[in-house]
């Protein structure tokens, strides 16, 4: 992360650790932007889709925020898997899958695209500093 720039992104390996390794980074950046407010569902989210990442994809996770005005946070995770995510309905005694309903009903907006080599799921929340 470059100081003053509206820009992170970091690259975790596919590895367990990754996960608490993104969401320090994540509360660190939010804190330094002066975003408190949006550190908690932020994390959330962000450990939601790299735990997603880790389970589906091998290879190296990227983690990328971008503060777009004083009221939009985009954040995306990107892994080198081509294939989307797919939201599902789990049932009340499943342990999973309750990941991307999280995202959607946290987020102001939230989707996926394909890159040259995987994909990228994203959302923005709404941010006030």
């Amino acid at each position: 992360m470059v100081p003053g720039s509206p820009i992170a992104e970091w690259s975790f390996p596919a590895d367990p650790g990754a996960v608490r390794t993104a969401r320090s980074r994540v509360r660190q950046t939010l804190a330094d932007w002066g975003l408190n407010g949006a550190v908690d569902v932020a994390v959330l989210l962000v450990s939601e889709l790299v735990t997603n990442s880790l389970r589906h994809a091998t290879g190296p996770i990227g983690v990328r925020m971008v503060l777009l005005s004083g009221s939009a946070l985009l954040v995306e995770v990107s892994d080198p898997l081509p294939d989307p995510p797919q939201e599902r309905t789990a049932a009340p005694d499943d342990e999973g899958g309750r990941g991307l309903q999280l995202v959607a009903c946290s987020s102001r907006r939230w989707g996926t695209r394909r890159g040259k080599s995987g994909k990228t799921v994203w959302f923005e929340l709404s941010v006030a500093g």
